[in-house]
């Protein structure tokens, strides 16, 4: 697939080719000017100090944005609070297109102007979203401190506020327009891709950790291969989860097209094993990761019992994350999957399940196929995202490898891939097309006799 790199120099690249080589160079273009922007610290932070104190957050709501930022966030950079406000700003407007008619009627009948009205809103929204948490974020540096002689903030105050507002709100606005020019010039979702720049740069230095206990003999060199192996076996496992499909049969019976007859079509319904993505563990770790960081900043004796009860090694905390997993599943599917559209939509194209009755009962059915669907899905995502810990309590390892950071990153990869061979295949279509369409213009019309 990607043998376009190893092409030989005297032998001309075909252009669908060197296009492809074009765009793979400005998403790496891109994504390099975003890791130079995650390391150009935010003015008047301490950042040693700053360093001191998130070393304390590991487990919390600002470890695990700070994982989503590239850790940017642990460095107080521009940069810090990532595309986390636009991620936001999405899934609020797609929540609100549920409950308001007039974004739900541009969801489904907007079309293309449509969807470009709720990216516009999500951009709106993303702006203001990044001034509220920008300007809460420098309150809360400006009661950080380290010790009573060192604070995080050099000079704290009102200029302080505003100047620190008004750069990680551009910083945010930045990241958007980065990913939004990957999206369109490049190749991939350009949001995704950030998220998954930012994952991945964490990969390395986890890795050198790994090897570096294992020559202090801190690890065994069996459990470092029984976990090598364990890994390649869990990330096999996920790419063929991500890419599993409950196919339900589609029929349309024969119809008249003009004076020709249509002969009946079978087509099918894909229904994926996760169709909620990464949006189910990243809500469940922000609810349940809420008490840990309120036990950090406040002294009582309730938020601290709490902070105990939910340690990441403890029965309580596994349960109840499993739970909040398998509740977002089916409510994020909810949101997203409507089985009584689907049915309407296929009895309106003349399309009906082998079987079953067109309209409500359609309906049930698939609702059903969806449920059963849905709990083994949940299951695997709760699998993975458990994983983590209990990787870390068996071998005594600082790998933090699963959960919802090796969900991202396989799932961007295989979507980048998929678009990919579908942009090769497209052009590929396109140029026989036009090689067709221009031979057909050379054929001489027969001679009359």
């Amino acid at each position: 697939m990607f043998g376009f790199f190893n092409q030989n120099p005297n032998q001309a690249s075909s252009p669908a080719s060197r296009d492809l080589r074009w765009r793979l160079i400005y998403v790496l273009i891109i994504l390099a000017v975003y890791r130079v922007g995650v390391h150009i610290p935010t003015p008047g932070v301490n950042t040693e100090a700053l360093a001191v104190f998130f070393a304390r957050f590991q487990g919390t709501l600002l470890g695990l944005f700070d994982m989503f930022s590239g850790r940017a966030l642990s460095q107080f950079s521009i940069f810090a609070m990532g595309i986390m406000p636009y991620i936001s700003a999405s899934i609020i407007i797609e929540l609100l297109t549920v409950v308001w008619p007039h974004l739900g009627r541009l969801k489904k009948e907007g079309g293309q102007d449509g969807r470009r009205k709720l990216t516009q809103y999500s951009r709106y929204l993303t702006v203001g979203l990044s001034l509220f948490q920008g300007f809460m974020l420098a309150v809360g540096l400006e009661r950080m401190a380290v010790d009573e002689r060192t604070s995080v903030v050099i000079v704290p105050g009102l200029s302080f506020r505003l100047m620190t507002t008004l750069t990680l709100a551009a910083g945010t606005c930045f990241i958007m327009w980065l990913g939004e020019q990957i999206t369109e010039r490049g190749i991939g979702n350009g949001i995704s891709l950030i998220i998954f720049a930012g994952i991945v740069e964490a990969l390395p230095s986890a890795i050198g950790g790994v090897v570096k206990g294992v020559g202090q003999g801190e690890q065994s060199i069996l459990a470092m291969v029984v976990l090598t192996a364990g890994m390649i076996l869990i990330i096999a496992g996920v790419v063929f989860c991500e890419r599993a499909q409950r196919r339900i049969s589609v029929q349309h019976a024969q119809k008249m097209v003009g004076r020709q007859i249509v002969a009946p079509r079978s087509v099918h319904l894909p229904l994926k094993l996760n169709p909620a993505g990464v949006i189910p563990p990243i809500f469940a770790s922000s609810l349940i990761m809420f008490p840990a960081t309120l036990g950090q900043f406040m002294d009582h004796p309730f938020f601290k019992t709490m902070s105990d009860w939910l340690n990441e090694s403890s029965i309580i905390y596994n349960l109840i994350y499993v739970g909040l997993i398998v509740f977002f599943c089916y409510f994020y599917t909810g949101v997203q999957f409507n089985p009584t559209d689907v049915a309407d939509n296929m009895k309106k194209s003349g399309g009906f399940i082998p079987g079953i009755r067109p309209g409500q009962k359609t309906a049930e059915y698939i609702d059903r196929v969806l449920t059963r669907i849905t709990l083994w899905g949940a299951l695997y995502v709760s699998f993975i995202c458990v994983m983590p810990s209990l990787v870390r309590t068996q071998f005594r390892v600082d790998f933090w490898f699963g959960g919802t950071a090796l969900l991202i990153v396989v799932g961007v990869a295989l979507d980048t891939i998929a678009q990919i061979q579908s942009y090769i295949v497209n052009y590929q279509y396109d140029g026989f097309l036009k090689k067709g369409l221009s031979g057909m213009g050379k054929i001489k019309p027969r001679r009359q006799l």
